[in-house]
């Protein structure tokens, strides 16, 4: 037997999905002209973390999480600290392998090796549950079952989900996900995230500014209550489209809102990027910036075709140079 969601396509979520693929279209065209661009990528990882670990307790606040990713010292338990590394490392992972096609059950496990590692309360990391556990009032599927309901799954996601809009395609990964639960712990940011992978490799969040996390921990009691309402509903994923739909709008309208915030406040003349400088942006944008040497390596350029691509970013204020002259590294401003 195969997974096959139910849900229908009621008028209030068609006008959602309208709404988003018009607001998305605005961004994109936007994005050409990118000073913002890196900040706001920035930006968006540490949002997506912060929300996502704050959902299920951390206590460290934004700007703890910004400064924890930037190598500062940050006063809280190790445990929370290793979290937010944690999952700034999955959305780097997911960024780096947002172009996948077919997802697997190995490309589960090591998200959750990565989100979960050492932070496991039960179970091991990167491992499918072999107890049973409970989710408030809600029981998962027994431990024997997990494995074949995440087959099912994937199977659905590689072979039908593509059919759909991401913004549909994105949620239901999400809340089937969280149903099977198949890990013994850390169900919740794992399934998030790849919820957010859909949406990179369906193209829809290309330039990853949509921190959509932020929404569901604004609100979390509407946020559980959404994922059990469809428990209560027979397995009708109707409301919780709607739900997500909302949350995923309402992102983008904050993107937009900070687009034109940045691009007010920049001083410095925009650039519109080439795909080498798009390229060279994400491989800086994956933390601890790279050698000039590294940069032309990975880029596949001659050192000369690394300089043409840097200078008018570092001109630009997007990139810019730290170290001495032998152990210099370029990184995002």
């Amino acid at each position: 037997m195969s997974y096959q969601p139910q849900f229908t396509i009621t008028p209030g979520l068609l006008a959602r999905v309208e709404g988003i693929a018009a607001l998305r279209e605005r961004i994109q065209g936007a994005a050409l002209q990118v000073p913002w661009i890196p900040a706001l990528q920035k930006d968006t990882r540490a949002r997506n973390t912060h929300s996502s670990t704050a959902i299920e307790g951390n206590p460290l606040t934004l700007e703890e999480v910004r400064a924890l990713e930037e190598g500062a010292t940050v006063a809280a338990p190790e445990r929370a600290r290793r979290e937010v590394l944690n999952y700034f490392a999955a959305l780097r992972h997911v960024e780096k392998h947002a172009a996948k096609k077919r997802l697997t059950h190995v490309d589960t496990f090591r998200l959750h090796a990565i989100i979960a590692g050492a932070v496991m309360d039960q179970g091991e990391a990167g491992r499918y549950r072999t107890i049973r556990v409970r989710v408030g009032p809600f029981v998962p599927p027994p431990p024997e079952d997990v494995s074949g309901l995440m087959f099912e799954l994937l199977e659905w996601w590689n072979k039908d989900a593509p059919g759909l809009s991401p913004v549909l395609s994105s949620a239901i990964v999400h809340h089937r996900f969280e149903t099977i639960h198949p890990f013994a712990d850390g169900n919740g940011r794992t399934g998030r995230a790849l919820a957010l992978w859909e949406l990179y490799r369906r193209g829809f969040d290309s330039h990853h500014i949509f921190a959509v996390d932020e929404f569901y921990w604004e609100d979390r009691p509407r946020y559980y209550a959404a994922l059990d309402a469809v428990r209560r509903e027979g397995d009708d994923l109707t409301s919780w489209l709607e739900y997500c739909a909302e949350g995923l709008q309402q992102t983008l309208e904050r993107v937009w809102e900070r687009m034109g915030q940045l691009s007010v406040t920049s001083a410095r003349e925009k650039v519109v990027l080439r795909p080498r400088q798009e390229q060279l942006l994400k491989l800086l944008g994956r933390g601890g910036g790279m050698t000039p040497a590294e940069l032309w390596a990975a880029l596949k350029v001659s050192k000369q075709g690394a300089m043409d691509l840097l200078r008018p970013l570092v001109k630009a204020g997007l990139v810019k140079r730290v170290g001495t002259l032998k152990t210099g590294r370029y990184v995002l401003q």
